[in-house]
């Protein structure tokens, strides 16, 4: 079974992660990369990812692929905002929730648990299609 399990957050603790000391964000950084070998290790791990903060985001709009329309960030409608993810392959939900609990504690300013939110969706495949 696939999941994505997704990390976001306000727009606010975008903000609390540009003061971190190079200390802490060196901290949070292997926190994600030895989560990220232990999903290794044990098969389940298929994709991971972090996301640049939202003032480097677009939106692209288009009614017709060649006529688009481009948007820059920030955007003042976003409150929060998709910092990473993970693609995982495991047995269960049960596991996939798991998962999700330890990505929830990585550590922040002082080293304290951040208790980011992480949403849990399984992946779905499209149904077959005739023609």
């Amino acid at each position: 079974m696939k999941f994505m399990l997704t990390m976001s957050g306000p727009i606010s603790a975008c903000e609390k992660m540009m003061k971190l000391t190079q200390a802490e964000i060196g901290a949070h950084i292997r926190f994600m990369l030895d989560l990220n070998a232990e999903l290794k290790r044990t098969g389940e791990f298929v994709l991971a990812e972090g996301l640049d903060f939202p003032p480097q985001a677009v939106i692209v709009k288009a009614t017709r692929p060649d006529a688009p329309t481009i948007s820059d960030g920030p955007f003042a409608e976003t409150k929060e905002f998709l910092a990473g993810f993970w693609i995982v392959d495991v047995a269960s939900r049960e596991r996939a929730l798991a998962i999700a609990a330890k990505a929830s504690t990585a550590p922040g300013a002082g080293g304290k648990p951040m208790a980011i939110p992480i949403e849990v969706r399984q992946v779905m495949s499209a149904p077959a299609i005739d023609g």
